[in-house]
Formats: C-alpha cells, structure tokens, sequence
C-alpha cells in the first residue's frame, strides 16, 4: 500500500501541496508540457517570487522537478510522483467507500428492528382497543 509507503510528512507534502488552486493548475500545466518559472509566473497575477515558492512546494511534494537550463529554471511534471499521489487517493477512496458501505450496511440492519418495534406497538394498541 502506499499509505504504508510514505512517511506522515510526505503525505503531508502532497496534500498541502493540492490544497492550493495555483498549485493544482500549475501541476495540470505541466503534465501537458513543461514551462519556465517566468513562463508560469507570466500566467498568474502574482509575482516571480510568489510562483517561485508555489514550484518550491510542488518540488518538496515531489509532483514537480526543476532543472536549470541556461539562465532559466525549467518544470516538468514527476511522473513517479504523480503516481504515487494517484495511488494515495485512490486507497483513500477504497476506504471511504468501505467505511460508507459498512455505514449502510448497519442502517439497513437498524431499519427491520425499527420497524418491528413500531409494528408491534401498533398491534398492541389495536388489541387493546
């Protein structure tokens, strides 16, 4: 499983790293090609620094690498992570839909007992009457 696989704080990397709007945009960006930081930066009403550090979390999450060429700092999408993010979230889902199933299950459970308590409080009253 790849929740046993990384440590707390990766997990904790990748989720901050999702939690922003910018962030999530850039890594769709660069799964289709890569860009420069000042390609990015050009891309959003924020400065070069300010997209400098979104890159710098995505590179600490491991969703992104930056290789310098030239005068510029070129991203490209880290596919091994990327995979690793995916498997995360779909084990997660795994989870949630058994915990939802299991959830369901025992309200289905709790339904026939309720309802042959009612029925048997309507039949007493009947008899009685």
């Amino acid at each position: 499983m790849v929740v046993d696989q990384l440590s707390d704080e990766a997990v904790d990397r990748l989720f901050q790293a999702f939690a922003d709007s910018t962030r999530r945009d850039i890594v769709r960006r660069v799964t289709v090609g890569e860009y420069s930081v000042s390609g990015l930066a050009a891309l959003y009403a924020m400065s070069f620094a300010a997209v400098q550090k979104h890159v710098a979390v995505l590179e600490r999450a491991s969703l992104v690498t930056k290789e310098k060429r030239g005068r510029e700092q070129i991203v490209r999408a880290n596919h091994a992570g990327l995979h690793k993010a995916r498997s995360l979230l779909d084990e997660y889902e795994v989870i949630w839909r058994q915990r939802t199933e299991r959830i369901a299950e025992l309200l289905g459970q709790a339904d026939p007992q309720t309802n042959q308590k009612s029925a048997g409080k309507a039949e007493g009253t009947e008899a009685e009457a």
